[in-house]
C-alpha cells in the first residue's frame, strides 16, 4: 500500500490543489492537521467551507484520514475547551477524523484530536486504551498533530515544542508509528528531522514549506520505505532497519514512487 502524508497546509490553495491532484496516485492520504489558518485574512467560516470541499473531493478519490490541529479549532465546548466542531462534520463525507479508528492493509490507524484541556485529553486517552485492545496482529499508527517533545521532529531550531504527554503515551503503548506535523521547521533546521525513532516507534513530521508542492512524506508498505520530499531534496528511511543519522540525501527517487505526483503549474 502506498500512503501520502502532509500537514500544516494552512489554507494554502495551491498546496490543496496539489494534494487533490496527487491523491489518486495513493491508496491512502493522511492529513495530519492544520488545514486552516487562524492568521489568514479569509473569514474562518469561509475557510472551513472551502477545505470541506477539498476533503470531500480527496475522499472521493482515495481513502482519507484527517486529524485536527491547533489552527483548526473553531469554537469552545461547554467545558470551555477549544474544539474543531467543523471536523466532526467531515466524517459524513467519508473522511476518517478525530476519534475514529480504522483498519487498512493490516494496520490500525487511530485518529487523535488536538486537545486543549482535560476533557478532550481524557477522551483521547480512552480512545488509546480502547484501540490498544484491537491492535493484536496489526501494525498500529497514530495520527496526532503535535510530535513528541525532545524529538528532532519537534525541534524548532531553538527549542522543542513537542507534546510531553505524547512521550509518555508512546512509552506506554509503543505504537509502530506516530504521524504528526505542527512544528514547521523541524525537517529543515540543524538537529531537526522529518523522522525519528523512540524505542520501536517511528515518528514522522513532514514540515511546512511555501508554494506547491508542499513538503510531504510517502510510504510504501511493500517496499518497507518512507520517503520525504521537499524543496531541499529527498531522503528516505527503511522501516525495517535502525535509524542512522544523518539521513543521507537521495540521488534519485525510489522506483516504487512512480508515477510521481504531478507538480504544480
Amino acid at each position: 500500500m502506498r500512503c501520502l502524508v502532509v500537514s500544516d497546509l494552512h489554507y494554502a490553495l495551491p498546496q490543496l490543489d496539489w494534494l487533490l491532484n496527487s491523491a489518486p496516485n495513493f491508496d491512502l492520504v493522511i492529513f495530519a492537521g492544520d488545514a486552516l489558518d487562524v492568521g489568514s485574512l479569509v473569514d474562518f467560516s469561509a475557510q472551513t467551507l472551502v477545505v470541506r470541499k477539498y476533503l470531500q473531493r480527496i475522499a472521493a478519490a482515495t481513502r482519507l484520514i484527517f486529524c485536527s490541529g491547533n489552527h483548526d479549532m473553531d469554537c469552545q465546548s461547554e467545558a470551555g475547551e477549544k474544539i474543531a466542531r467543523w471536523v466532526e462534520g467531515v466524517r459524513s463525507l467519508g473522511v476518517a477524523c478525530d476519534g475514529d479508528a480504522i483498519v487498512l492493509d493490516n494496520t490500525l490507524y487511530s485518529v487523535l484530536p488536538w486537545w486543549d484541556g482535560p476533557v478532550v485529553r481524557e477522551r483521547l486517552l480512552a480512545q488509546l486504551k480502547a484501540d490498544s485492545q484491537r491492535r493484536q496482529g496489526l501494525r498500529w499508527v497514530w495520527i496526532h498533530h503535535a510530535p513528541p517533545r525532545f524529538s528532532p521532529t519537534s525541534w524548532s531550531g531553538k527549542q522543542s515544542f513537542g507534546d510531553a504527554d505524547l512521550v509518555d503515551w508512546i512509552g506506554r503503548y509503543a505504537p509502530d508509528a506516530v504521524i504528526s506535523g505542527h512544528i514547521h521547521q523541524s525537517p529543515f533546521v540543524q538537529e531537526g528531522s522529518w523522522a525519528d525513532r523512540i524505542g520501536s516507534t517511528w515518528v514522522f513530521n513532514s514540515g511546512r514549506q511555501y508554494g506547491a508542492p508542499p513538503a510531504f512524506i510517502a510510504f510504501d508498505t511493500i517496499a518497507g520505505e518512507a520517503l520525504w520530499v521537499s524543496a531541499m531534496g529527498a531522503q528516505s528511511v527503511r522501516l525495517d532497519a535502525p535509524l542512522h543519522r544523518p539521513i543521507p540525501p537521495l540521488r534519485a527517487l525510489p522506483d516504487w514512487f512512480e508515477p510521481q505526483p504531478p507538480m504544480a503549474g
